[in-house]
């Protein structure tokens, strides 16, 4: 098997790394009209949105994947063809370092230049989601950034009390969109969340702070019909480590792991810890209840990839894989049951929106088979939950994937009835294809392949918006 996509070497090989192939930044903002080959499908009218970090300057010697500016890409498709454009998330950090022509800024304890005290850091660069009429560029360490959903022309920060999440959930059948913060105190790298939730007209009806058992980096958590979970791996942060020039985030298991659990309409006052093993995941799948148990899926790590231990030393190679936790609330002294649900090495695990914190079926993944990229995936999977069936394409020649995000046929379709739209990296021409598949024939051949001239680099999460044109 190859290498882990997401993990890191010393830390001067991953700059170089990091700045070679699809992972190397494009500057230039364009408009296209695209040529198709095949069929737009009649039913696929809308936008895709892709955010990914794209930083304006170096990369240079501190550049960690995770902090480079925002950019999204954009897609309007409809049975007359499809458009592209791609805008640069004009943050505040983004509008000084253009200024000043420079890098400023640090992060991930790394210092910030003495000229931007007092600027917002936020580079709104891991996912980009349309919720209550507005587009939003997310990072967890910010407000949402709204952009226009038809320019992507920056449009300013959206204030909701503090930092936020890259992975808020929206509820398919209120419309409310649940989200979460980690180290939402005062001081740097401190051990409270926070939990809120925005009704379907964008109004904010609750931020509500608690502290956990330790802090950690808290990328993603999970939502079910009645319930929230957060998960407190031990990817730790530390600030008297940071200010003693070692890593703000590092490996740390001998803290334990635990997952708070919580009903989504009770008082942060009575999240439950739950102890579990020390292990990690940036991304869920899903979550649901069935018979008084709590079923999580996620893509697993048996460590935490892109950080050292808490030591300094080097992490060393980890792979995903996807995963189930289970809890049954019913056990005063219940642990968390972890059960392997595939042996192929991924991430970028999504599922139909539609059931989210519903039992599900279905599933999709960039998968790893034999590509040694850092965030590069050879293959796409779909696995049945039902039947534990999986079904693969796989790329050659060095092509890769990005995260699957699907589109229902219709709003009234059966679950997984619909289209797998993901971006696909042509290496020997160094250029990009948005490609359409039938997203129960994942091998088949593709609906429509929207061909680009140019390059996207490898990014983090996307979103389809149904029946929005420019």
């Amino acid at each position: 098997m190859a290498a882990n996509p997401l993990a890191a070497s010393n830390p001067q090989r991953s700059v170089i790394r990091y700045a070679l192939g699809n992972l190397a930044p494009v500057r230039e903002e364009v408009d296209l009209q695209l040529q198709v080959r095949g069929k737009i499908p009649d039913g696929l009218c809308g936008a895709f949105y892709r955010n990914g970090p794209n930083p304006q300057f170096g990369p240079g010697a501190d550049y960690h994947p995770f902090l480079g500016d925002g950019m999204i890409h954009g897609f309007w498709l409809n049975r007359d063809g499809a458009q592209y454009r791609n805008r640069y998330v004009r943050t505040p950090r983004w509008l000084a370092e253009q200024a000043a022509g420079r890098p400023l800024f640090g992060g991930l304890g790394r210092p910030n230049d003495p000229s931007v005290e007092g600027i917002a850091s936020g580079a709104a660069n891991t996912h980009v989601l349309f919720h209550a009429g507005k587009l939003l560029a997310l990072q967890e360490s910010s407000n949402p950034f709204q952009m226009d959903a038809a320019t992507l022309a920056s449009m300013g920060w959206i204030e909701t009390g503090g930092r936020f999440t890259a992975h808020p959930k929206i509820d398919a059948h209120s419309g409310e969109m649940l989200w979460f913060a980690y180290s939402a105190g005062a001081e740097p790298l401190n051990a409270f969340l926070d939990f809120g939730i925005t009704d379907a007209a964008g109004r904010i009806l609750r931020r509500d702070r608690f502290r956990a058992p330790f802090c950690s980096m808290v990328h993603d958590f999970m939502v079910t019909k009645n319930h929230v979970l957060f998960p407190v791996l031990p990817l730790t942060g530390n600030f008297e480590r940071a200010k003693r020039g070692q890593a703000a985030f590092a490996w740390e298991p001998e803290g334990g792991a635990y997952l708070g659990v919580m009903r989504r309409d009770a008082g942060v006052e009575t999240v439950r810890w739950i102890e579990m093993d020390p292990v990690y995941a940036f991304h869920t799948l899903n979550a649901y209840e069935e018979g008084g148990q709590i079923h999580c899926d996620m893509m697993e790590y048996p460590r935490a990839p892109l950080f050292p231990n808490a030591d300094g030393t080097d992490a060393r190679d980890a792979s995903a894989h996807p995963v189930r936790w289970s809890v049954n609330l019913a056990d005063p002294g219940a642990r968390v049951k972890r059960t392997q649900l595939d042996d192929l090495e991924g991430e970028f695990p999504r599922c139909d929106d539609r059931l989210m914190g519903q039992p599900y079926r279905h599933g999709w993944f960039a998968a790893n088979i034999d590509l040694d990229e850092t965030l590069g995936f050879d293959s796409l999977a779909h696995i049945d939950l039902h039947s534990g069936a999986r079904s693969l394409r796989r790329l050659t020649g060095g092509d890769s994937f990005g995260e699957p995000v699907f589109v229902p046929r219709s709003a009234d379709a059966p679950e997984g009835e619909g289209w797998l739209i993901v971006l696909l990296f042509r290496a020997a021409e160094n250029r990009s294809d948005l490609v359409i598949l039938n997203a129960q024939d994942i091998g088949g051949a593709p609906e429509a392949v929207l061909e680009l001239p140019c390059r996207i680099p490898v990014g983090f999460h996307g979103s389809w918006v149904p029946d929005l044109n420019v």
